[in-house]
């Protein structure tokens, strides 16, 4: 398949992972707030994430392994942005910390995925597009969450463009760096 069918199947696809996740943090909220407070929610996203992933993304992006060596994959690399990301965010905080967690996400993100699919060769644009994308995906969707009166449909609105944006850069990471 093409760099732009990997992307828009990648966005499509994860959009729809994303939405589910942020759905735990727009309707789970007040029941996480009981048992597990906010690390146990952040810690339901990311399975949501993870396990819809293998469900949703790895048909999409065309994965030639099975599905637990894709598992293995997505969950280091997700796991290595997460990391990464709120490392960003927790030293510099709104604003410029969650660009500096982007960057920083975004390339662990690609440094896992090359090391996958031995893409090293397009590992720079590759970081390139899924940083932009991703950018432009969770910033877009930030504005709406942020500019709307903060409600679940703005937040599950967020997770779509969130996913598409970060899904588009995955679908481009994938066939560059299987062609390379």
């Amino acid at each position: 398949m093409n760099t732009l069918g990997l992307m828009i199947r990648g966005g499509a696809s994860f959009a729809i992972v994303s939405t589910a996740a942020f759905a735990v943090w727009a309707l789970g909220t007040p029941w996480f707030a009981r048992l597990g407070g906010e690390a146990g929610m952040y810690a339901g996203c990311c399975a949501v994430f993870i396990l819809l992933s293998g469900m949703l993304l790895r048909p999409a992006l065309k994965w030639q392994g099975t599905v637990m060596q894709f598992y293995r994959f997505f969950f280091t690399a997700f796991l290595a942005y997460a990391i990464a990301w709120c490392a960003g965010w927790f030293w510099l905080g709104m604003g410029l910390g969650e660009w500096l967690g982007s960057l920083v996400g975004c390339t662990a993100f690609t440094a896992v995925t090359a090391a996958t699919l031995n893409g090293w060769r397009s590992l720079v644009p590759s970081i390139l597009v899924i940083f932009a994308l991703h950018s432009a995906g969770y910033f877009a969707g930030a504005h709406v969450c942020y500019s709307s009166l903060h409600s679940v449909p703005s937040e599950l609105a967020w997770g779509a463009l969130y996913g598409l944006g970060f899904g588009a850069g995955i679908g481009f990471a994938f066939a560059r760096m299987q062609r390379s």
